[in-house]
């Protein structure tokens, strides 16, 4: 038996396997971002995995790096998620939220003309920003971020009360957790950032001042939920949005011994930059094992073959799977029976309908189908 599918115990949650869905942003909700049939059916195809991570779900209107993503800040939009908790668990699995603000990635024309928060307004690389939008016709693409502007004290407060507010919400919703997006050039990530980040206040200067965003932020979720139901996503050395930190070895082993300290459920460590070709977590996995001992997911274009043998040799507890999720929402049989996967279309990843979304077969449906077995195999 592949070791990916022995279970793991997270707390007060038993994962009958290591095999992590992880968060991947679809963009299938409409403009009020509130969760539909279409997403419901997508998640709970995927019911098997051991941990399922939803995609990054905005906490704030000011969030919006990607048009079309589902919320947590109104209540419908709880109540669409709460529907697919609930088909998710009919069907065996077990579901976090990723709690998200894009900060700085963003436009003005998805913010109803506002500009995006940051912490010190620094906008030298607005070309490297991803913010993406669907155009009239259908297609998903590209946009160009426009500035950003410092938060103030107050607009920090108000950030870290929506994180805790989405929390409340994801908790009353019936997930079994949440996920804080303190990665891929987002917020928490921005904060971190002594490039990004160049405030003089409390939020700025040393790492310890740095981190105290994120560490608000934990601090308030754990009034309405506990840390050991409560994830944290880091990439420390990704070049994704250009987050640009010169140390991160400093700076991602103070936030390893914080979160240690806190008790959160796990660290997911992301190797944002594995799916260029230039790999760094054997670095990332030194660095968060130097402070937390507590349950480590990797994630970034690592094999099953690769995650076997992470699991097998002790050094990381969970695997989160992206692509492969896409076009294999049977992962976890695939891999318990040695079968090929599918491979994920580019076309559809965004935006768009059931094309490139619910529409991937099983292997069983894949069989029974003539000619099934040839298209869109590795």
């Amino acid at each position: 038996m592949s070791s990916l599918l022995s279970p793991h115990q997270m707390y007060d949650l038993a994962l009958p396997n290591r095999v992590v869905m992880a968060p991947m942003t679809r963009c299938r909700a409409k403009v009020s971002g509130i969760p539909n049939p279409l997403m419901t059916e997508y998640y709970e195809q995927r019911a098997t995995a051991g941990l399922i991570i939803t995609e990054a779900t905005n906490v704030s209107a000011m969030s919006a790096a990607f048009e079309l993503a589902p919320g947590i800040y109104t209540s419908e939009q709880a109540e669409g998620w709460h529907t697919i908790v609930n088909r998710v668990h009919a069907a065996g699995g077990r579901i976090y939220m990723q709690l998200w603000h894009g900060g700085r990635v963003s436009s003005l024309t998805l913010l109803d003309g506002q500009a995006p928060l940051s912490p010190s307004g620094v906008n030298d690389d607005l070309e490297h920003l991803q913010v993406w939008a669907q155009l009239q016709n259908g297609h998903y693409t590209k946009i160009h971020a426009t500035p950003s502007r410092a938060m103030t004290v107050n607009e920090i407060h108000e950030a870290v009360a929506c994180f805790k507010l989405g929390a409340k919400r994801a908790r009353a919703a019936g997930f079994d957790g949440v996920e804080i997006h303190a990665a891929n050039g987002y917020l928490p990530h921005q904060f971190l950032s002594p490039v990004i980040n160049t405030r003089g206040d409390d939020y700025g200067g040393s790492v310890e001042n740095r981190a105290r965003f994120l560490q608000e932020i934990l601090a308030q979720v754990s009034d309405v939920m506990p840390m050991n139901n409560v994830g944290v996503r880091i990439s420390p050395f990704a070049l994704y949005n250009n987050v640009r930190d010169p140390d991160p070895t400093t700076t991602y082993r103070f936030v390893a011994r914080m979160l240690q300290d806190f008790g959160v459920a796990y660290i997911h460590a992301a190797d944002t930059n594995g799916w260029l070709g230039k790999p760094d977590l054997t670095q990332i996995i030194e660095i968060v094992r130097s402070g937390f001992e507590g349950t480590l997911m990797v994630n970034g274009g690592i094999s099953t073959e690769q995650g076997e043998t992470l699991i097998t040799n002790g050094i990381v507890d969970l695997v989160a799977f992206a692509r492969a999720y896409i076009a294999n929402p049977d992962l976890v049989d695939r891999i318990a029976h040695r079968e090929p996967q599918s491979s994920a279309r580019p076309f559809g990843w965004y935006g768009g309908d059931a094309a490139g979304y619910t529409d991937y077969p099983t292997y069983a449906a894949e069989k029974s189908t003539p000619g099934g077995l040839e298209a869109d195999q590795f």
